[in-house]
């Protein structure tokens, strides 16, 4: 967000200057208000097209040569952005060259800066973690994966033999009877406690000395959540769930987010059906042009508290005579010609408007599980019951941040995910998926793929806005 902030900042004051130095913008006298508009506009554009290209996802463009990569794509939608406002204020067109001028000017050698800067330790927070449980290791992996430039870890604390063992040993540390020599040495910003068997190992003591001292003290699970925007289904008890934060946002705000999110999903399901009459009619032509079926594939999903419901989309796939998997790499040869560009721009998930209209989606949510997988999932995933509280949606938090899934083991990661947003679900998480679910459709391709050599979802298993299985 500081990134975003600086970034435009950066453009809208580049852009002033240009204006009032005369060239190359030329706005009338010394009307301040134009000044600002023509300013504004070019900042904007770039803004929203860095965002919806992912340029301030550093998980994304974590190093500047992958940043620079994009930036053209990005520097193009800015400017598509730019001709859209013109077409409102004509004098706004100028402000192509000014977005260029501040984009070269500027935003690279700042992001330079910003690069050079996250890399510094002065800069990174130190992180001392306590245990070396699978949730440590967890923890580890997941730091050392570069995409985390705030975290530093600078030990491990736990019994001396459990050190020994990779990848605890590249670390320093010692046990915990030398914990408060430790935080001494290392002077950690955050522990993290990650202990496999905390009963009369925990040193209470030590670690509330440290929350005086204003060092965070953090559970491994809720750390590994906030770094990963997933839950750690295995390590969570019914206990855990039943008192963590996150499902109690209070009565009202939890109503009001409901309500939103209802209101909102109504509103963009009737607009779209309106403005995409037309494609309809086309893409219904195409399919039947292109092959033997229906326009439209119905499917049994699995909705809100259980209920069943027919999910409608543009079909994409050749008719199947016999029963299929429901995996999509078993299916990928039945896509149609249509059907494959259907699927690449999303279009194959436009009638699904009709579901949200009869109550029966959300924009926002866990994607519908066809009926066939239900018992299935529910008697080998953890906690996989808890997708029911929630009216499912067109898109998700899970197709946003992984993909789609082939087998048990994928969906059970996608539940993490998917029980992540349940916990935390709100109208600005609803709003963060959505506009990445646009930046998903302007690519026209699956993002994120979570392993090599997985396929498209059929038509009779998960799919979604962006691709899911």
């Amino acid at each position: 967000m500081t990134l975003a902030l600086v970034e435009t900042a950066s453009i809208f004051a580049a852009t002033c200057v240009l204006i009032l130095w005369g060239r190359p913008l030329e706005v009338g006298g010394a009307d301040v208000g134009a000044v600002l508009e023509a300013s504004l506009a070019p900042a904007l554009a770039c803004g929203v097209a860095f965002y919806l290209t992912q340029l301030y996802d550093l998980r994304t463009v974590p190093t500047f040569s992958r940043f620079v990569s994009r930036l053209p794509r990005s520097l193009a939608l800015a400017v598509a952005l730019l001709a859209g406002l013109s077409l409102l204020h004509p004098h706004l067109t100028t402000g192509v060259t000014g977005l260029g001028l501040a984009t070269l000017g500027l935003v690279l050698p700042l992001r330079v800066v910003s690069y050079d800067v996250l890399q510094r330790r002065p800069f990174r927070e130190r992180v001392l973690i306590m245990g070396t449980s699978p949730m440590a290791r967890r923890l580890i992996d997941e730091l050392q994966t570069g995409r985390h430039y705030r975290y530093r870890i600078v030990g491990i604390v736990d019994d001396a033999a459990a050190l020994e063992e990779p990848p605890f040993h590249q670390f320093p540390g010692g046990s915990l009877a030398q914990l408060a020599s430790i935080i001494e040495r290392l002077a950690p910003d955050r522990i993290v406690v990650a202990l496999g068997e905390r009963r009369g190992r925990l040193p209470v003591r030590e670690l509330l000395e440290c929350r005086t001292r204003g060092i965070l003290v953090e559970d491994a699970v809720e750390a590994y959540q906030h770094l990963t925007g997933k839950l750690a289904i295995e390590a969570l008890t019914p206990s855990s769930l039943i008192f963590a934060r996150g499902f109690d946002r209070g009565f009202l705000k939890s109503r009001l987010d409901r309500a939103f999110g209802r209101v909102v999903s109504v509103v963009v399901a009737g607009l779209g059906l309106l403005v995409f009459a037309p494609l309809f009619g086309l893409v219904a032509l195409a399919i039947k042009l292109d092959s033997a079926g229906p326009a439209f594939f119905v499917h049994d999903r699995v909705g809100l508290r259980g209920q069943r419901f027919q999910l409608i989309k543009f079909r994409t796939m050749h008719p199947s005579r016999a029963a299929t998997s429901e995996w999509a790499h078993d299916n990928r040869d039945r896509v149609t010609r249509v059907g494959h560009w259907l699927r690449r721009f999303r279009l194959d998930e436009l009638p699904q408007f009709v579901n949200i209209l009869r109550g029966d989606m959300n924009l926002v949510g866990p994607r519908p599980h066809p009926v066939s997988n239900f018992d299935l999932f529910a008697a080998t995933i953890p906690h996989y019951w808890l997708r029911c509280v929630v009216r499912p949606g067109l898109t998700g938090w899970a197709q946003i941040r992984y993909g789609y899934a082939n087998n048990l083991d994928e969906e059970t990661e996608k539940m993490r995910y998917d029980l992540y947003y349940i916990k935390h679900r709100s109208a600005w998480l609803d709003l963060r998926i959505l506009l990445a679910t646009v930046a998903t459709v302007l690519h026209g391709r699956e993002m994120p793929a979570p392993a090599p050599g997985m396929a498209e979802p059929t038509a009779g298993s998960e799919a979604a806005l962006p691709r899911a299985a």
